[in-house]
């Protein structure tokens, strides 16, 4: 599973981030390393330079294969729960689309 990671101008990305990302996904799909070919991470800062509430986004973007690609997305106070939701949406939705076709 290839994974790639967007963000905007208004995120401080660093190697903590892409860490927590890869961690988080690689434990969260593990069981479905063989049919996701690709996740794209999308973070984003809603507010940009203004403070709010839930104002950090998480897109996650999955390529399954032989399959149209499944999104969710999830708005948290710090990019991490954004990226830990997320990632939680993800198993879920592969959990009930994947689980249909067996």
């Amino acid at each position: 599973m290839r994974i790639e990671i967007n963000h905007d101008k208004n995120i401080q990305f660093d190697e903590s981030v892409e860490r927590h990302v890869r961690q988080t996904l690689d434990n969260t799909l593990a069981r479905f390393a063989d049919q996701v070919t690709r996740v794209e991470v999308h973070l984003h800062d809603k507010n940009a330079e203004r403070r709010g509430a839930n104002d950090r986004q998480c897109l996650l973007e999955a390529k399954v294969e032989g399959r149209p690609p499944l999104a969710v997305s999830d708005d948290a106070d710090s990019i991490g729960a954004a990226i830990t939701g997320a990632a939680k949406k993800l198993q879920r939705r592969l959990d009930t689309d994947l689980g249909r076709l067996h």
